[in-house]
């Protein structure tokens, strides 16, 4: 359904409904203007007064059928708090990418209270709607931006979805519905790989972060604007390249 920004964000389950549905217009956002699935595989609805494209299953493309699936895995995960989520582009061989978009999820367990990490810390404040809405729009805007500025995917790459997981909270035998224990032995990029945080929307009780790792040769074409930062306050700055995050 559409996301729909409530004039209060008072629970936990409230704040889950958000990002659940924020995962979902990202994902589709990126699969819908990558060229991944056909036109069919999408339907049409509105973040606010954003029009936007949102994956569904199509009888006719079984892949977009399976990435479903996939998403409702992952808010299984989501919702026990375990998971990290990156999302792979590759060719045949699963362990060379040639694009990968990664979504971090944190959980705060003491309500509004939550760690930005930036120079002007603001965690002592409290996340009201307003920056929830706020940066949930820009990060909407700016992911269009980038995937409609990025150069073309190679025709013959494929999708894979996989979950990391928070070890400290995660049962070892916990896999959610549509996954399997897989090895993680490390990735080899195709090309020379840049790094972009997109963005990142707070609710007083989720943090979902957006990063982008390309072919540096894919950003030639891409405004350099959109690559500068923004305000300092936190959490609306404008895509930036991440030479040095400390949280990796």
């Amino acid at each position: 359904s559409a996301v729909v920004f409530p004039n209060k964000i008072s629970t936990e389950q409230q704040s889950l409904m958000l990002v659940k549905r924020l995962l979902a217009v990202a994902v589709s956002c990126i699969t819908y203007l990558r060229g991944i699935f056909p036109e069919s595989a999408y339907g049409t609805r509105y973040v606010d007064d954003v029009c936007v494209k949102i994956l569904r299953e199509d009888k006719n493309c079984p892949g977009s059928t399976q990435l479903v699936k996939w998403m409702l895995g992952c808010y299984d995960a989501l919702q026990k708090k375990y998971v990290s989520l990156p999302v792979y582009t590759h060719p045949d061989d699963p362990q060379t990418i040639t694009e990968c978009y990664h979504f971090k999820f944190k959980y705060t367990h003491n309500g509004p209270l939550l760690d930005f990490s930036s120079k002007n810390k603001r965690n002592d404040s409290t996340i009201t709607c307003a920056d929830t809405k706020k940066a949930s729009i820009l990060l909407i805007r700016k992911i269009y931006v980038l995937m409609q500025n990025l150069s073309p995917l190679p025709n013959d790459v494929c999708l894979t979805m996989k979950l990391f997981y928070y070890d400290e909270v995660t049962p070892s035998d916990y896999q959610p519905p549509g996954f399997k224990e897989g090895e993680c032995e490390g990735m080899i990029f195709e090309g020379e790989p840049m790094y972009l945080n997109v963005g990142e929307v707070p609710t007083p009780f989720h943090m979902l972060k957006v990063k982008v790792t390309t072919e540096k040769q894919r950003m030639e074409n891409v405004d350099k604007s959109i690559l500068k930062h923004g305000e300092t306050n936190m959490p609306l700055q404008m895509l930036r390249v991440d030479r040095d995050d400390p949280e990796e």
